[in-house]
């Protein structure tokens, strides 16, 4: 149980989600679903729609609630090693600093400089739209992909705050105590729903609060707070390779099936109207809810047997991989918008887009990542 496997097969499923994030993006930019910056002008046809629609749909239910779960599994030993202050100091600077250079400095970059051609009246000079773009507070709502960085942060600090008035920490550890059965994983599943289902009554998908769509919250709360329970069970390094494939295999081919009936019988297949799975009290909200959470448990949990028997170690390119991850999941929006507009003028077909998009944006995200961006002493610090 040493302590270099556990992390080698967790970094992997990092950089290998936050290659799907990159993915997910460019997904969004041809086929005009879901929140981004630039999206391309485009009809699609009906087998186009279904195709992006189970990348984006499929992809979104299990990706960040993941990083979610492993972000949680880390917390607690980090602060019994650092204390609450020096826990609380490492969390503001590996979170909050990157959160701010997103939203004071790249956000800027991305809507001045790369998308003017999106503006309808004359741009104003940099210095005077920058003033403006910050005293307005319009920056606190602009964190793009940074606002994972933000909810971890508050989620830490709200953990952090409740360890102080119980008992301490060292006691509560149980390396061997008893692993989640199935009752315990499909418990979860309804639980995820649930808290879905009714955030989404007055948080429908598409909304967001600064810049947090709370639609999806119920997920990353409850993941989080597995990966903390995880940690103390020692469950990541425990959980049968047997239960995590039966959960795997059943929301890969069971939650195929489940999302194609839900879809049909919804009448977004003829209508293409998807308002009713996005929130309020109509049954399609319900069992999209509880689509989406089966097929996320299931998914992490295979996931996680999966990479710790397959992928649990490390070499150069792997190692690469995850070191540059975090830099790529905060610097790939502006790249991922550079390759969208070098491609814009080609008259391809959306998928081809982007297939090619993203073939070229992952690696150069990688590349930037290495070469330029940790070059910088200040950078890398908190990168």
């Amino acid at each position: 149980m040493a302590k270099s496997d556990r992390i080698y097969f967790i970094d992997n499923i990092r950089w290998f989600i936050i290659s799907l994030v990159v993915i997910l993006h460019s997904a969004v930019t041809y086929s005009n679903m879901g929140r981004w910056y630039y999206y391309e002008p485009v009809k699609l046809d009906l087998a186009s729609t279904m195709f992006f629609g189970i990348i984006l749909t499929f992809t979104q239910a299990y990706s960040m609630g993941l990083l979610f779960l492993i972000a949680g599994y880390f917390v607690p030993g980090s602060l019994d090693r650092k204390g609450l202050g020096r826990f609380l100091r490492d969390r503001a600077m590996r979170l909050g600093i990157p959160a701010l250079i997103y939203m004071l400095f790249i956000y800027p970059a991305i809507d001045y400089c790369l998308l003017a051609f999106q503006w309808t009246v004359p741009r104003p000079s940099v210095t005077k739209y920058l003033l403006e773009y910050i005293q307005s507070l319009n920056f606190l709502g602009e964190s793009g992909p940074m606002w994972f960085a933000l909810a971890l942060l508050i989620f830490s600090a709200i953990y952090a705050a409740h360890q102080q008035q119980i008992s301490p920490i060292t006691e509560r550890l149980n390396p061997k105590g008893e692993l989640p059965r199935h009752i315990a994983v499909a418990k979860t599943v309804l639980l995820i729903s649930a808290g879905a289902f009714a955030i989404r009554l007055v948080q429908p998908i598409g909304t967001a609060l600064m810049n947090m769509q709370l639609g999806f919250f119920s997920s990353y709360i409850i993941l989080f707070i597995i990966g903390i329970t995880a940690y103390r069970n020692n469950w990541l390094l425990r959980i049968p390779y047997s239960q995590g494939m039966i959960w795997f295999k059943a929301a890969l081919i069971g939650g195929s099936i489940f999302w194609l009936v839900i879809m049909i019988l919804g009448g977004i297949v003829n209508s293409g109207d998807f308002s009713k799975y996005e929130g309020g009290p109509y049954w399609q909200s319900a069992a999209y809810a509880l689509w989406e959470s089966f097929f996320c448990v299931g998914t992490c949990l295979g996931l996680i047997v999966l990479f710790r028997e397959r992928m649990n170690w490390q070499g150069k390119w792997a190692r690469f991989m995850s070191v540059n991850s975090f830099s790529v999941y905060l610097f790939h929006p502006p790249i991922l918008i550079l390759v969208s507009l070098a491609l814009r003028e080609l008259a391809w077909h959306p998928i081809a887009k982007f297939i090619v998009s993203s073939a070229i944006a992952v690696p150069l995200c990688f590349l930037a990542s290495h070469f330029i961006f940790r070059r910088f002493p200040l950078l890398k610090r908190v990168l």
